[in-house]
């Protein structure tokens, strides 16, 4: 079986390569990124494309599988350009896949993709994706849906996979996590545990998180398992605000809603922080989500809980751990006077 992803740099990117090289029914793994490794080990075959403006149907010829993971999470001031490249060049990946003849095509959705609905419930896979429409992410994200559906129509040969994972994190990812949300005036020691001094308990804060190997390994049995349709990805349990206290040693502190809105635009119009206040308003909106088709019809268990994800991350912040890809470097001093200089939240900077 031959596999190409599009995006294999980022944080769900190299877990998902890693993944392919331990099964042997997948016999080529082909990456694609802007920038490829730096290190060119294992079995994967590299190639350098923008999703943008690259001729892609020949890196996919051959190919039984794509798996479109690349996505644009900034500059998160100017929305024209990450829709150019989240949704505009998702539509050329598919569009490629089916020029290419790939039988199985599996794109990376997101728990963002959803409409918002209270968190009283849990939502499957039915629930529609139409997305947050004040955030960047969450339009771009129920476009490709919309595009997809066509897609689909036109292409019924091809077996379509929509993955719709809840906040995905590893250690290696913990600097470009930083560098993507927090930005660089994050000082490093005080992410531990112990350290933190409150958490905000803002109505609606509820998370569904996994561990970017336990993503990777849904991405895999998608790719060599007769599915199609959406999956929900989630490891338990649900985080909240007393949760993550509890696991932080940290206080709880009522915040209301729009105090927290208040501070999130002034964070980022001051640009002290790179992410955009409609990602607050979509991680209060979006719906919790139901993972039982993808353990019965993928045969997927995360082996990581969502507590186990959370640590490894603020661990890989305090300690400025990457790898050797350019979405995920290490943390430096050069590294954050550079997203300074660039204007905070104004750098592209892409998954993979």
């Amino acid at each position: 079986m031959r596999v190409v992803v599009v995006g294999a740099t980022g944080n769900v990117g190299t877990s998902v390569v890693r993944a392919l090289e331990a099964d042997d029914s997948v016999t080529s793994i082909v990456g694609v990124a802007r920038r490829p490794p730096g290190s060119r080990e294992g079995r994967v075959e590299w190639h350098k494309a923008d999703v943008v403006r690259s001729d892609l149907s020949p890196i996919f010829e051959g190919a039984d599988a794509v798996v479109h993971l690349a996505w644009l999470f900034q500059p998160t001031r100017d929305a024209v350009v990450t829709w150019r490249a989240n949704v505009l060049g998702s539509t050329r990946v598919f569009r490629a896949a089916a020029e290419a003849g790939v039988s199985a095509l599996v794109y990376a959705s997101s728990v963002g993709a959803y409409s918002p609905r209270p968190k009283d419930t849990r939502v499957d896979e039915s629930w529609p994706t139409h997305g947050f429409p004040g955030a960047a992410y969450g339009r771009e994200k129920a476009y490709v849906e919309r595009v997809l559906d066509v897609f689909e129509n036109d292409n019924p040969g091809i077996r379509v996979v929509r993955m719709r994972p809840g906040f995905i994190f590893k250690r290696e990812a913990g600097t470009e996590q930083r560098r993507l949300f927090a930005g660089p005036f994050l000082p490093r020691r005080l992410v531990k545990a112990g350290r933190v001094p409150f958490v905000p308990d803002i109505p609606g804060l509820k998370l569904q998180v996994l561990h970017t190997e336990d993503a990777a390994e849904a991405y895999r049995l998608a790719v060599t398992r007769e599915v199609s349709g959406a999956f929900n990805l989630a490891a338990e349990p649900v985080l909240d605000p007393r949760a993550l206290a509890e696991l932080l040693g940290a206080r709880v502190v009522p915040v209301s809603g729009p105090l927290a809105r208040a501070a999130a635009s002034a964070g980022w119009h001051l640009r002290l922080v790179p992410a955009a206040p409609g990602l607050l308003e979509l991680a209060l909106a979006i719906p919790l989500m139901k993972t039982d088709r993808a353990r019965e019809e993928l045969g997927w268990e995360p082996r990581h809980t969502a507590q186990d994800a959370i640590l490894e991350a603020l661990e890989g912040i305090r300690e400025g751990a990457g790898a050797d890809t350019a979405p995920l470097a290490p943390d430096s001093a050069r590294g954050r006077l550079r997203e300074l200089v660039t204007g905070v939240g104004s750098r592209s900077t892409p998954e993979g």
